[in-house]
């Protein structure tokens, strides 16, 4: 049957209607218009840093010292061409020893002339999962039952090597790039009211702005953040955070948050992520919805805002701002709907204006582009046929804009 329309030119003719009343990135609290990079640095920066920690992700954590202990190293890992390597990432947090720590799982390039660019970033299932080598780390804490050789959440060597087109390691190293990747659960295992990892250490409280999951996660990826910048092999100045999904929406706040990182990826990470709160688009997730379905996620002053996201003192493209004038590149799926990827798309729009500041174009590019067509501008944009998922052909789109942005 020949298939005359499209999904993206579905969405093209008949895009989701978008409420009128996005808050201005650039026009502070009390009315004030900015107009410069100083008075957008000064001013408005930090005060969306500020709103989005009191009404969404709750608090972003003290940065603290990290230690690192090697657990393995394979000098000599796909055929030579890279150093393999899994570290145990040692912190103490609001006065307590992590009981976990971060196994990050490090692949770097042997062919370099000097520090390369690296990626880096949170995963599902656990590092074993990537590499087919048996000394990396299988996770002993709760984990996603729907993931390779899970038996009642808790993961088996059954499933070692069994995702590596997710996290194409031999890929990445292969184009020059060294790749970082730990299991999100390492910070804290993604379920509600359990007392358990960072949550564990967390003081009491009922305040309304507690540090959420999503909020630890981001703070795990820049403790990580620590190590890679310390390490002599890997270029400081060039390190980008990729995630999917729910940590898609992790590694667009970790950027956000953290200037050290370069270049940020958050792939189909819809709302409370990449995705507008407000909107009137059926076929995508909303704010009632996501606080419902993970309701850990968020911080509990989110959840104020189910039934009237309009009141929400800003949107995600708010969040795309704070990185300005770095790099950000959203990837999306056809079929994932979802993830809002035309909604997406205006965030991108939407916070291109804040870029203008620093002197630097946004998004060059008024229309979302077909399916396979990279739109590789400082604010990046990229849609593939398919669904929600994250593949080796979605690592191809991130090298080739790594490669205009951070090389």
């Amino acid at each position: 049957m020949v298939r005359w329309l499209s999904i993206v030119g579905v969405l093209l003719m008949a895009p989701p209607v978008f409420a009128a009343d996005f808050p201005d990135p650039l026009v502070a609290k009390d009315g004030t218009k900015i107009a410069t990079k100083e008075a957008w640095e000064k001013i408005r920066k930090p005060e969306l840093k500020e709103l989005f920690q009191k009404y969404m992700y709750g608090r972003l954590p003290d940065a603290v010292p990290v230690t690192a202990a090697m657990r393995h190293e394979d000098k000599a890992a796909f055929g030579g061409k890279a150093t393999l390597r899994e570290v145990e990432i040692h912190f103490t947090i609001f006065g307590k020893k992590h009981p976990l720590p971060i196994y990050l799982m490090l692949a770097i390039p042997n062919d370099r002339k000097g520090p390369v660019p690296a990626f880096v970033g949170p995963n599902f299932g656990g590092n074993h999962l990537y590499s087919t080598d048996p000394k990396i780390r299988v996770p002993d804490v709760w984990m996603y039952a729907k993931y390779p050789g899970v038996k009642d959440n808790k993961a088996k060597a059954e499933g070692r090597g069994k995702a590596t087109d997710v996290w194409p390691l031999e890929l990445i190293v292969s184009r020059g790039y060294a790749v970082a990747t730990f299991y999100n659960g390492d910070i804290q295992p993604d379920r509600p009211h359990v007392a358990e990892g960072f949550r564990a250490l967390m003081p009491p409280t009922d305040a309304d702005d507690a540090t959420a999951t999503i909020m630890s996660w981001a703070w795990g990826v820049h403790r990580c953040v620590d190590y890679l910048t310390a390490q002599p092999e890997i270029d400081a100045k060039r390190i980008a955070v990729v995630g999917h999904s729910r940590l898609g929406k992790t590694a667009l706040l970790a950027g956000a948050f953290d200037e050290r990182i370069a270049l940020v990826i958050p792939h189909q990470a819809g709302c409370g992520g990449t995705g507008p709160s407000r909107h009137n688009d059926p076929k995508a997730e909303g704010v009632k919805r996501i606080n419902t379905s993970f309701p850990h996620w968020f911080s509990k002053s989110f959840k104020e805002f189910n039934d009237a996201p309009e009141k929400l003192p800003f949107d995600q493209h708010c969040l795309a701002a704070l990185c300005a004038p770095r790099p950000v590149l959203y990837t999306n799926a056809a079929l994932d709907l979802w993830a809002n990827p035309s909604g997406q798309f205006d965030m991108q729009k939407r916070a291109t204006p804040v870029y203008e500041l620093y002197g630097v174009k946004g998004l060059e590019a008024d229309t979302m582009p077909p399916e396979g067509k990279l739109v590789d501008s400082r604010l990046g944009y990229f849609i593939r046929a398919g669904e929600h998922a994250m593949t080796t052909e979605d690592w191809k789109v991130y090298l080739q804009f790594a490669d205009k942005w951070l090389k």
